[in-house]
């Protein structure tokens, strides 16, 4: 009875900290911004059409930012989103409700809300983050977007 016993305890052991290592890298990804996985944007390669659909025009740097009516999280990232769009001349935000844009989410990858999509001045996706953006991060990843930006 006593092995038993002393495995059940370092089976749980072991559980707690697999979860906890697992909580911990969830927090430290969740609203970090990240660049886009895949090749490099070409002259040649043409921004999703998901995007001119959802009203995201080139010229302009856009955040983009996929919620969903139920999403606590989603609030205090249109707070942020709202407040950069504010300080920051030159950038656009667009809201996007995930449940009414099914297409958009699949064709842009989006897995949760609520994500950000960082679109550049030609319209292709340059960085995204998932959760809440920090506002500082977010502000120094746009500012090499802006040159060249319509206002």
């Amino acid at each position: 009875m006593r092995h038993s016993t002393t495995t059940g305890l370092l089976v749980l052991v072991g559980v707690l900290a697999l979860a906890t290592a697992l909580g911990w890298w969830w927090q430290r990804r969740d609203g970090r911004i990240r660049p886009t996985a895949g090749a490099p944007a070409g002259p040649d390669t043409a921004p999703p059409p998901a995007l001119a659909a959802l009203g995201v025009r080139t010229g302009v740097v856009t955040l983009v930012q996929f919620s969903s009516a139920r999403c606590a999280p989603c609030r205090a990232t249109r707070r942020v989103l709202a407040d950069v769009e504010a300080r920051v001349d030159g950038v656009h935000l667009r809201e996007v409700d995930a449940e009414r844009h099914l297409d958009a989410v699949r064709e842009l990858a989006v897995w949760r809300t609520p994500t950000v999509l960082v679109v550049d001045t030609t319209g292709r996706v340059v960085q995204r983050a998932t959760g809440v953006p920090d506002r500082d991060e977010l502000v120094a990843a746009l500012r090499p977007l802006l040159v060249g930006a319509t206002r």
